[in-house]
């Protein structure tokens, strides 16, 4: 009996990585005798597709083999595309499905109620027509969200967490997040020079709608402080910390890290532009913002820098690459094994298959007690004995 196809998507922001996990699941699927679909831009290819229309299925479906995915592993992004659609809230029916009687809910976000759809309907039926048997959902929060709806569903789902911000429930560690610290690193090394030549405090802002390992992580090899979203600052403590830090550099100069969706007593996060398919607006630049706040208070002069996007391009280094393939090929033994429901982990420093992440749970946050200074606004850099290499848990 030939072996099901297995289909693969990636949803939400890319990060580097992903492409590895795509060969090793087509190379690993192909020795064993399964085919492989790459369905192109995350959860839209499954909500989107129309089989009378040619062009539709060009855009969203792609068969993979060991040539077409030969060296995709050393780029970053995805070469299956993404986005960020929510198949549980569509705000909009595809054109050519209008009529199709899909459930609709009315869905309230920050005081607005808006009609959205459940396109499940569309996305089984999709999945039946692509005759797929398993599918291998590469994705943050949200992503894996919805495939643990299709899990519920009896879709036989296995996932892989990829996430900059490093923030899924039940592991240590995604994909995208080595690569990001390594690049925020680098570039505030390059930028201490002028930051230093003209004296100034330099305010970085990076990535972190809900938890703060990224900035944390930063802080930690960078010896700096850093304001996360799980803790919120006495911002004037803030200052007077950053000009004395400024006044003891020989240098004469001091940095502070910001994660996106971090706050400080008396401030919240101001958001602006269209929800995304999850609810998910921009953040304003809360680095511009204490700046701001910096200058108007002491009248030293500031240089912001904005550690996001550039953080999530370009190609995955070692311990991204060596995640994504180990991921990959444990998601190919799962399914060898006729397991679903799980996700790739790294579990107490070793690598693990574990459930699903319960959505209504939320993001992994930063444990204060054990990794941050709540009175300097830095990482703790005590009691490390005996934590995995990730110094957490899940």
């Amino acid at each position: 009996m030939k072996a099901g196809k297995i289909g693969i998507l990636t949803g939400g922001g890319d990060v580097p990585g992903l492409n590895a996990v795509i060969k090793t699941v087509t190379y690993r699927a192909g020795e064993l005798g399964r085919e492989v679909t790459g369905i192109r831009r995350g959860w839209e290819g499954l909500t989107h597709l129309n089989w009378e229309d040619p062009a539709s299925v060009e855009r969203y479906v792609r068969p993979l083999d060991r040539e077409n995915t030969r060296n995709i592993d050393r780029t970053g992004g995805t070469w299956l595309h993404s986005s960020r659609t929510n198949p549980l809230k569509m705000k909009k029916v595809p054109a050519f499905l209008a009529g199709e009687g899909f459930t609709a809910a009315e869905n309230t976000k920050r005081g607005v109620t808006s009609t959205v759809y459940d396109m499940s309907p569309a996305v089984l039926r999709n999945l039946e027509k692509l005759e797929i048997e398993y599918l291998v959902a590469i994705g943050g929060d949200d992503t894996l969200s919805y495939a643990a709806h299709l899990d519920k569903l009896g879709v036989k789902v296995v996932c892989v967490p990829k996430t900059m911000d490093n923030d899924v429930r039940n592991t240590e560690y995604c994909i995208g997040f080595s690569t990001a610290v390594s690049r925020a690193t680098d570039a505030i090394d390059r930028q201490r020079t002028t930051i230093g030549s003209h004296e100034r405090i330099g305010v970085f802002r990076i990535f972190g709608r809900d938890a703060g390992y990224t900035a944390l992580y930063t802080a930690y090899v960078n010896s700096m402080r850093c304001v996360i979203p799980e803790y919120k600052v006495d911002v004037d403590k803030l200052i007077n910390l950053l000009v004395e830090d400024k006044q003891k550099n020989p240098s004469s100069y001091s940095l502070v890290l910001l994660s996106e969706g971090a706050e400080w007593v008396g401030y919240e996060v101001q958001e602006y532009g269209r929800p995304d398919g999850y609810g998910h607006r921009k953040k304003m630049n809360i680095a511009e913002i204490l700046a701001d706040k910096i200058q108007g208070q002491t009248g030293e002069e500031t240089v912001v820098s904005d550690l996001t996007y550039d953080l999530r391009s370009g190609a995955p280094d070692f311990v991204d690459r060596m995640v994504a393939s180990t991921f990959a090929g444990m998601a190919i033994d799962t399914i060898q094994t006729g397991k679903s429901g799980l996700m790739m982990a790294i579990n107490q420093g070793c690598y693990a298959a574990v459930p699903i992440p319960d959505p209504k749970l939320g993001p992994r946050a930063v444990d204060i007690a054990s990794m941050y200074n709540t009175d300097r606004y830095r990482p703790s850099y005590a009691n490390k004995e005996g934590l995995p290499i990730f110094l957490t848990r899940p």
